[in-house]
């Protein structure tokens, strides 16, 4: 269960990433206040899903599941880059969750 709490998290930190270019620098009140939610709340199910994991190997998930998927929709929704370094790069981040997965 606390892996899928993480997973969660992870998403949920993939969405206030995303949601910071929408607040422009906290300047708009809607997307600043559920960027803001969307931030108290992944860290709250991180810390919930820790009482069970090692703080190394959940917070080191949670940071890759939320930087993998911010670098997946930078490209989807703001026309960022995908060039094959890039999407090498983030192969091995995703290699890296899915080790640190196995070995816990």
């Amino acid at each position: 269960m606390a892996w899928i709490i993480l997973f969660v998290a992870g998403l949920l930190e993939t969405g206030w990433a995303i949601g910071l270019k929408y607040t422009a620098g906290f300047t708009k009140p809607l997307p600043s206040v559920l960027t803001l939610a969307t931030m108290a709340a992944s860290v709250v199910l991180l810390s919930i899903a820790l009482r069970t994991l090692p703080v190394g190997t959940g917070y080191a998930v949670w940071t890759g599941i939320g930087a993998v998927g911010t670098a997946l929709l930078g490209i989807v929704l703001f026309d960022e880059p995908a060039t094959a370094a890039r999407l090498a790069c983030i192969g091995l981040i995703v290699a890296g969750i899915a080790g640190l997965k196995f070995v816990s």
